[in-house]
């Protein structure tokens, strides 16, 4: 039925459970009064033009309501000229302040959307890379085109266009007030109604409204799995399972989407239904009012006349506070990032050395379920460690556990004795970096795509590092060297090209310790070889953690870790692993036939 609303209703909290949290209410209510500090000059000047530009529409009802006065009391000769001269010149001044008043509220929407924009961004990219992953592309891609697009229109129209409703409202109810104080009262009329109706509305929007925003992350989520997974869908078969997820997450969100609608055809005749109240009590208690001779004629056409004024600025509020029930729904999903804590004991611990240890790990993604069972590795520094094993074993979880994306359910991994989940993470990254097999080229110059890795270098140092990684000769190639643009848009740059600009911005960033999770896996068997052998120059010196299913990769390591089930089976040098016969001798006759 569509005025119910579907299973799992809760009006005082989100319907859904994401791992990036969603902002509470004390969270919005501070990033708004932030906003609304960084921009209390625009503020007020929107306020003041407003204000001007109402007084200047008040100018029409009390010129009239004085030639009624006139006419009441019997006079002839009234002052047609001078009444049409200041009218016309109040609706000058009435134009040419509602067209700043628009102008300046659309120019501070801007401006707020814009740091709207950038704080998110600017608090996502601080977030550990462990917390991005667990969150899932569905629930952040949702935030960062749905959610913002959702708050486009607020920051543009809706918060602008609610402070002026409120100036209007005032001022109106104000002049009302001073004309005919009994008229201010019958207005109110209509009060009882327009509250019970909001209050109703308002109790039921909000959680309404998160709900059907995180629908849609739902149904983003199963898309977006679904199409990254596409080959994994078609060889096992999976594409009815899959069709029938997203049909389930539609119709969940479809559902939402009725009800929130069902919502509004309840609001909106209680809003039109005030607005007759209010003309209706001021025309029939004043006309009482004359009467009595409690006031005159023309002060109850004055105040009809205000009265009626009042719709308009009492429905621009209604209707763009309903809005802003969408977008601040949406500013919660956005400024959520901002609850995001650091770990608990996390402090400003600096490592005492270049030793890396794990001792008696364990880790899970999902609770109860470990991936990695009690393991425990020395790494001193300067060591080349090669961890190998089937796929499944555990290896790059123990990869990002040992360059800190994630922190252990139990047990330590630390850094010249100094625990990784209690140092800061960009003090973290200044130490170790992960480099996996999933790399990006950004829209914009080869230059600024390097950069990135240290904003400092000179062309000669990025020349260097695409020298080191075997990518100058293609680079140079390119039209405008360094300049040219690359990524979407731009010139194509292929998968193995763009490993190797990865690579070439770990060479820029110079961290002692590297953690490789197969960065070298989409380049060919030979190139990949020649580029490891490049980079055995640059990694001089360096810790390096390689994780790979190329075994020529753990042959020139200094020591092998033999990953199986989440627990290290074996641990040595190649030498020593091939004589004893194990697990790894036997991947090794496997690898070389």
């Amino acid at each position: 039925m569509i005025g119910v609303p579907p299973p799992g209703y809760d009006p005082s909290g989100p319907q859904s459970t994401t791992t990036l949290p969603v902002g509470g209410s004390m969270t919005v209510r501070a990033y708004v009064r932030e906003l609304v500090r960084r921009h209390r000059r625009a503020f007020t000047v929107l306020v003041v033009v407003n204000t001007l530009a109402v007084t200047a529409s008040m100018v029409g009802p009390y010129l009239l309501g004085g030639l009624v006065e006139d006419l009441a009391a019997g006079q002839r000769d009234l002052p047609l000229g001078w009444t049409v001269t200041v009218f016309a010149f109040a609706l000058v001044v009435q134009t040419y302040f509602v067209r700043q008043v628009r102008i300046r509220g659309a120019v501070l929407g801007e401006h707020m959307l814009a740091d709207l924009r950038e704080d998110f961004l600017v608090r996502s990219v601080q977030l550990p890379p462990g917390i991005l992953e667990r969150a899932g592309t569905g629930d952040l891609l949702s935030r960062i085109t749905t959610d913002i697009d959702r708050l486009a229109d607020a920051m543009r129209e809706a918060v602008p266009q609610l402070a002026i409703g409120v100036v209007w409202v005032g001022l109106l109810l104000g002049a009302l007030t001073i004309t005919a104080p009994p008229l201010a009262l019958a207005a109110l009329i209509a009060l009882p109604v327009l509250m019970v109706g909001c209050r109703w509305y308002f109790r039921r929007a909000p959680g309404a409204y998160r709900a059907e925003a995180a629908g849609y992350a739902a149904v983003a989520a199963a898309l977006a799995e679904t199409v990254d997974a596409g080959r994994t869908v078609e060889s096992h078969r999976l594409g009815a399972r899959r069709v029938a997820l997203s049909d389930r997450r539609v119709g969940e969100w479809t559902a939402w989407e009725r009800y929130t609608l069902w919502l509004r055809t309840i609001l909106f005749p209680t809003v039109n239904l005030s607005n007759v109240l209010i003309l209706g009590g001021v025309l029939v208690l004043g006309g009482v009012f004359v009467l009595q001779g409690w006031i005159t004629v023309g002060q109850l056409t004055t105040g009809a006349l205000l009265a009626q004024m009042l719709f308009e600025p009492v429905g621009l509020i209604l209707r763009w506070y309903d809005e802003l029930q969408v977008a601040q729904v949406s500013l919660a999903r956005l400024v959520g990032v901002r609850e995001i804590e650091p770990e608990d004991g996390e402090d400003h611990v600096a490592p005492d050395g270049r030793d890396m240890r794990a001792d008696t790990v364990r880790f899970g993604y999902h609770e109860s379920v470990d991936v990695l069972h009690g393991v425990s590795l020395a790494v001193p520094s300067g060591t080349r460690i090669a961890l190998v094993g089937p796929s499944g074993a555990g290896k790059s979880t123990l990869g990002r556990l040992l360059a800190g994306i994630y922190a252990p359910r139990s047990g330590d991994i630390t850094l010249g004795g100094a625990e990784l989940t209690r140092m800061p993470a960009e003090r973290v990254r200044s130490h170790v970096t992960l480099v996996n097999q999933e790399h990006h080229v950004f829209v914009g110059s080869l230059r600024d795509n390097l950069l990135l890795a240290r904003t400092d270098a000179d062309d000669h140092e990025l020349w260097s590092a695409l020298r080191a990684v075997g990518g100058e000769g293609w680079a140079r190639g390119l039209s405008d060297g360094l300049d040219s643009e690359v990524g979407s848009g731009g010139q194509a740059v292929t998968p193995a090209q763009a490993q190797q600009v990865a690579l070439a911005r770990l060479v820029l960033a110079d961290p002692h310790t590297l953690v490789l999770d197969e960065a070298t896996s989409l380049l060919d068997p030979r190139a990949a070889r020649h580029l490891e052998r490049s980079l055995a120059q640059v990694l001089e010196g360096r810790t390096v953690i390689a994780i790979a299913h190329r075994l020529h990769t753990a042959h020139d390591a200094d020591v092998i870790a033999v990953v199986e089930e989440g627990r290290i089976s074996e641990l040595g040098s190649h030498e020593a692993l091939v004589r004893e016969g194990g697990p790894y001798a036997a991947l090794w006759r496997s690898w070389h036939g």
